[in-house]
């Protein structure tokens, strides 16, 4: 999705107050992870617009109205949004080792799903948590 997230933000450190992560790092683990995503990104951009695939509330992609897809192309979606979400939980896992902090994948992940919502483009669906799906 365009670009992943900028800047520097502030992640709760289990128990320890806040400490300050770098989303926007880099390492090659990283790279290889958001240039697969990107690539994938085209592929599922469709049908995020017929709002067939929501962003989830944990940062995470569902098939949210199998009902919009013809029958014929939805064991292709189903394996792009496995694939898509398989490279998101390892992207918030490398993210959180290459800050050094392991334990912040939680935090990242939280972090990714808002910013996501945040951004998604209007007309597509979002889930909140505690409210369910709705349109952006």
């Amino acid at each position: 999705m365009r670009t992943l997230l900028v800047g520097a933000l502030l992640l709760g450190a289990a128990g320890h107050g806040r400490a300050q992560g770098n989303l926007e790092i880099d390492t090659p683990a990283i790279a290889a992870l958001r240039a697969a995503m990107q690539q994938r990104h085209q592929q599922i951009a469709a049908h995020y617009d017929a709002g067939a695939v929501g962003l989830t509330a944990d940062g995470l992609v569902a098939i949210r109205d199998a009902g919009q897809v013809p029958l014929s192309q939805r064991g292709r979606l189903s394996a792009l949004v496995a694939a898509e979400n398989r490279d998101r939980e390892a992207l918030y896992r490398e993210i959180a080792r290459a800050n050094g902090h392991p334990e912040w994948r939680e935090q990242v992940q939280a972090t990714f799903a808002q910013r996501w919502i945040d951004k998604a483009r209007r007309g597509w669906w979002v889930q909140r948590p505690d409210k369910g799906w709705a349109q952006r």
